[in-house]
């Protein structure tokens, strides 16, 4: 797991990199928050741990910045000011978890693994969309079935995932086509009938029981059984 730490006080980052880096975490280091934006921006971390006392944009005001913009990367202050008015305004700009220094890495490495517990868990419920053995992880855009990974081009997955956000529902292929497609179709062409055709011989085809069902007159569902 990747944790960028913002900070500029080089025996700290020390303290964080050899504390963290034995434990197991994949470690860099950004001295300023304006250097921590360009980083987030191009890299994918799974933590964040801040100082507040930054040289330039502070802490809080790059917390609040970040929580704006990539709301499920959680964030922990790390500073040495340690008043209740002061963790009261770290929270409130949006950190997960505020730590006084001196601290432990011990208790710094439980407060990390809780918030990463956390996040994952939302991020399951966000991002999975479940249709009895049938996955599809709207985040990474990948489709399972029984465990089994399903490739599907980019306007199979779009009708795909339409089909589940609306399971047990019955969609017209007006619907269909408005929702997937996003442009006006003839609406005597066929191509919602020709693209359910081939979702079926990869989401339906070799497994004991179909997901895609047709209502005859109506549209097209998903459902479990």
């Amino acid at each position: 797991m990747k944790i960028l730490i913002v900070e500029d006080d080089p025996q700290v980052i020390s303290i964080l990199k050899r504390g963290l880096i034995d434990i197991g975490f994949e470690i860099s280091v950004a001295p300023d928050a304006f250097i921590a934006l360009d980083m987030v921006a191009s890299h994918s971390f799974s933590l964040i741990i801040l100082d507040i006392m930054l040289p330039g944009l502070n802490g809080l005001e790059l917390c609040k910045q970040l929580k704006k913009t990539y709301p499920q990367t959680p964030v922990i202050m790390l500073t040495a000011l340690g008043s209740t008015e002061n963790i009261v305004t770290g929270l409130d700009n949006g950190a997960d978890d505020y730590l006084v220094k001196p601290f432990k890495i011990a208790e710094l490495n439980a407060r990390i693994r809780m918030l990463l517990r956390r996040y994952d868990g939302f991020q399951q419920a966000e991002d999975i969309i479940v249709t009895g053995d049938l996955q599809i992880n709207t985040s990474a855009k990948t489709v399972k079935r029984a465990d089994q990974d399903i490739t599907l081009t980019a306007t199979e997955y779009r009708l795909l995932q339409f089909l589940a956000k609306n399971k047990n529902k019955i969609l017209s292929r007006i619907d269909i086509l408005e929702n997937v497609w996003d442009i006006d179709f003839n609406m005597g062409t066929n191509v919602v009938d020709v693209y359910v055709n081939y979702l079926r011989k990869k989401i339906d085809k070799g497994f004991p029981t179909n997901l895609i069902h047709t209502v005859v007159g109506l549209g097209y569902m998903l459902k479990e059984k």
